[in-house]
């Protein structure tokens, strides 16, 4: 690891957040200056040859390397002002493009399973009076509905029954809200996988169960985090969906089935607290030497560029 400083921007909404702490508390322990942007407050300018950013009124510059925690909220304009750090030749934790790609569930889901990624069954329709078929293509009730925009759980609804599941979905049509109808894996029972990944490896899973009587495992939603050691198709089913995401830092959220590993969602921005209590392990410290390493080849490709051009 190199001995140089750098200066690394963590675009977080909010200082007191534990990932944005823990990212903060670990890259200056290492020796480098951090400074928290506020992704809403970056005011980008569009000039042919001069991308900059200003915040409060003050151009931003000297910045080696960002790491982007934007929120499913926000993804419009923070993929944006990733964008524009990309623009300016900025290190990245999370590429733009593969931000953007993460957040559209649906699309998500059909690179995931374009690269043999086992998912439960799903249908999106354009909301199609074939109700009854949608239903039947799942599997039958009970099934998942769950909102496109949904995020941590919130718009995530268990129908027990082939007619709670019609209301429940021709009800969403009729708002017109976007959804898709998904299996029920019965046998998860009400658990799933988190693993996190960095940099093409595993560096932390746990399993997340469910508060009693509650299916979603989220623990925004009161469910719990164990360590868990992921079996070699676990792992390699994490590591897939990272790389086919585009991800280099992503948290894979997978349920245990009788046919083998299913994935749920590739989160872009995954929470640490939760992972990092379970396993015990310094996440937040593989994802700064991830952000140096990545600095370290830059600076070399930057290098090779000048002699190159000075030989020619």
């Amino acid at each position: 690891m190199q001995d140089k400083q750098v200066k690394i921007a963590i675009l977080s909404r909010n200082r007191k957040l534990y990932s944005t702490k823990r990212l903060v508390e670990t890259a200056e322990a290492r020796g480098h200056k951090v400074i928290i942007l506020d992704h809403l407050k970056c005011d980008i300018v569009i000039e042919k040859d001069k991308p900059a950013i200003f915040y409060f009124g003050e151009k931003l510059h000297d910045i080696d390397a960002i790491i982007p925690r934007i929120g499913a909220s926000v993804t419009f304009y923070g993929a944006a002002v990733v964008r524009q750090f990309e623009m300016m030749k900025v290190v990245t934790a999370v590429e733009s493009q593969a931000l953007v790609r993460s957040r559209d569930k649906l699309r998500s889901l059909q690179i995931l399973a374009r690269a043999g990624v086992g998912l439960p069954k799903t249908v999106f329709t354009n909301y199609s009076r074939e109700v009854k078929k949608i239903i039947e293509s799942v599997g039958g009730a009970p099934l998942i509905v769950k909102l496109l925009e949904g995020t941590q759980g919130y718009g995530v609804v268990l129908a027990p029954t082939k007619k709670a599941a019609e209301s429940m979905i021709e009800a969403f049509h009729s708002m017109k809200a976007r959804v898709i109808v998904q299996e029920y894996i019965e046998e998860a029972k009400g658990a799933d996988l988190r693993a996190f990944v960095v940099n093409g490896k595993v560096v932390g899973a746990m399993k997340r169960q469910g508060k009693e009587g509650e299916f979603r495992s989220n623990l925004h939603q009161g469910g719990s985090g164990t360590l868990i050691k992921l079996s070699k198709q676990e792992r390699q089913t994490a590591l897939t969906a990272a790389k086919v995401m585009g991800l280099s830092v992503a948290g894979v959220d997978m349920l245990q089935s009788e046919r083998g590993p299913l994935l749920l969602e590739v989160n872009s921005s995954p929470g640490l607290e939760g992972v990092e209590k379970a396993t015990g392990k310094d996440i937040a410290g593989s994802i700064i030497d991830f952000v140096v390493q990545k600095i370290e080849i830059e600076n070399k490709r930057k290098s090779s560029r000048r002699n190159l051009k000075s030989n020619a």
